[in-house]
């Protein structure tokens, strides 16, 4: 049993029990975390695609640990100018265990009564003289 979510403009792969890695989240280590935005859900028997997102399931998982990314180094340098300059970027991370998902109920909400649409007004053009 697998599902395809996305999170902040990423679509990540998650299956129950599993550890995935996904973008810092400033949150302590221990809480919950709720996924709701699942594109695809496969649980062997029956699949299911969404437009946009399915509204039935939410997977939640808990919180891990934070880490930093391997440094990466970008050095500039133009040539024969004099120039360089080196800048270096550790990214950060959150690792989450994925719990079992959950199937929300949506309940129908109905729509409030409108107000009958008022005919619209004959209007008459005056014939002015020219």
């Amino acid at each position: 049993m697998y599902a395809l979510i996305d999170y902040i403009g990423l679509q990540i792969l998650i299956k129950e029990g599993n550890k995935i890695k996904i973008p810092f989240l400033d949150q302590k280590v221990g809480s919950k975390i709720v996924f709701e935005n699942v594109l695809f859900f496969d649980d062997g028997k029956n699949k299911k695609i969404c437009n946009p997102y399915l509204k039935s399931l939410s997977f939640s998982g808990k919180i891990e640990s934070h880490g930093k990314e391997k440094k990466i180094i970008v050095f500039k340098k133009k040539r024969r100018k004099g120039h360089q300059k080196k800048n270096g970027h550790q990214q950060q991370f959150t690792y989450v265990t994925i719990d079992k998902f959950t199937k929300s109920k949506t309940t129908k909400k109905t729509p409030a009564k409108t107000k009958a649409a008022s005919k619209p007004k004959k209007t008459t053009k005056s014939k002015g003289s020219k």
